[in-house]
């Protein structure tokens, strides 16, 4: 196995070429590479997910078997496994590239307290078992993970007396995530999430950053620069830690709920939240970028992305600021089964980079499986730029 040392200690500051797909998809054998063609393929055509993600649903609802032909597919491609322990193969080839891990507890739709319990529970599970593991990179969750969403859709001042106690219990779940990442000397993301519920996402992400934070960055907030207010709340917050005394960590990401934010705006007769158009979301993503590095002794920079020009631009920029490809401030990420020429091309040029690596079991983790696969039609040219790399490198080993 590959020893992956040399490749977090380098310092070079040669620049990555996100085209070598001989370097990208080299952790997968022919088989692998077939999946994930014939997956792309399909996902390239929005009528056959909509049908596909129907018959899924129906499938969950009825509880008839689909593990049988969901394990070898979708599954394989998206998740590590059904457990932390089913994971390890995943996080160990991933490490042998240069690439370090970041463990999703993929389980959505929790209907009761003591299934917020179980979560919480499995989120802190994954903070022992990955603790002093130098494979692992951040822990993280998502708030409604963590509560009732009709919880996170109300405003403080409308909350009941039971809500509030309800609220209390959900502080209590994220303060122990985040006591136990920072006693471990880990550090853990907090996911962003649609827009009505994000400002109590943020209001008690930054009380746990300022209890937190106040050494080094333990928790890190998420930023979606896909809404037009959100690079406005990036320097506010960077205003409020330097008042506070606290540093923070952000992840920049573009977005994941664009169409169901336009839809809800539409129907409930409030302005979109949405930026007007890509341009928009490029221009405040890259912006965001710039004051990240602008202000690296009190912001450390997560930049999850899967556009190659975006991660481009931000080694360059470090290219001209002197930083180390692995300086500790700075992290890449993408997600499992995608961008594979972007995460190791990265790492075998010492960028730190990680993976989100889904797990759970496979009925709890298909909501996860169908909203990346209407995602991956609902972004422009994602699905085609995979496919055509894949081909590429398809084409070229069939030469050899």
């Amino acid at each position: 196995m590959q020893d992956p040392t040399y490749l977090r200690s380098m310092t070079t500051k040669r620049l990555p070429n996100f085209n070598d797909t001989e370097l990208a998809f080299r952790h997968l054998n022919d088989g692998e590479l077939k999946r994930g063609k014939l997956l792309f393929e399909l996902l390239s055509r929005p009528w056959l997910v909509s049908i596909g993600s129907f018959l899924a649903r129906v499938a969950l609802f009825l509880r008839i078997p689909i593990a049988w032909a969901v394990r070898p597919t979708v599954y394989a491609q998206f998740c590590g496994g059904e457990s932390i322990e089913e994971s390890e193969g995943t996080v160990e080839m991933l490490y042998s590239n240069g690439v370090e891990t970041i463990l999703d507890y993929s389980a959505e739709g929790a209907k009761s307290e003591e299934d917020l319990d179980a979560t919480c529970e499995e989120i802190l599970n994954v903070v022992t078992a990955t603790d002093g593991d130098k494979r692992h990179a951040f822990s993280v969750f998502k708030q409604s993970g963590l509560a009732l969403h009709r919880l996170l859709e109300k405003k403080p001042s409308e909350f009941t007396s039971e809500d509030k106690e309800a609220c209390a219990r959900l502080e209590g779940r994220i303060r122990r995530i985040c006591k136990a990442t920072a006693d471990s000397g880990g550090k853990v993301l907090i996911d962003a999430e649609e827009s009505w519920i994000q400002d109590n996402i943020d209001l008690v992400t930054e009380q746990m950053m300022a209890e937190f934070n106040a050494e080094r960055p333990v928790v890190f907030t998420t930023v979606q620069l896909y809404r037009h207010d959100r690079l406005a709340y990036l320097k506010g917050l960077h205003k409020r830690a330097v008042e506070g005394g606290f540093v923070f960590g952000v992840k920049l990401v573009r977005g994941a709920y664009m169409e169901k934010e336009r839809e809800r705006a539409a129907q409930m007769g409030y302005p979109s939240p949405i930026q007007p158009d890509k341009a928009a979301s490029d221009r405040d993503y890259d912006l965001a970028i710039d004051f990240c590095l602008e202000n690296l002794n009190v912001i450390s920079l997560f930049a999850g992305t899967h556009n190659a020009d975006s991660s481009f631009a931000l080694c360059e920029k470090m290219q001209k600021m002197g930083l180390d490809n692995n300086d500790p401030r700075i992290y890449f990420s993408q997600l499992l089964g995608m961008s594979d020429q972007i995460t190791f091309n990265l790492a075998a040029h010492g960028y730190n980079i990680a993976k989100y690596v889904p797990y759970g079991p496979i009925r709890e983790a298909m909501p996860y499986l169908i909203r990346r696969a209407k995602e991956n039609t609902s972004v422009k040219g994602q699905t085609t730029r995979e496919l055509s790399l894949i081909r590429k490198e398809t084409s070229r080993r069939s030469i050899e």
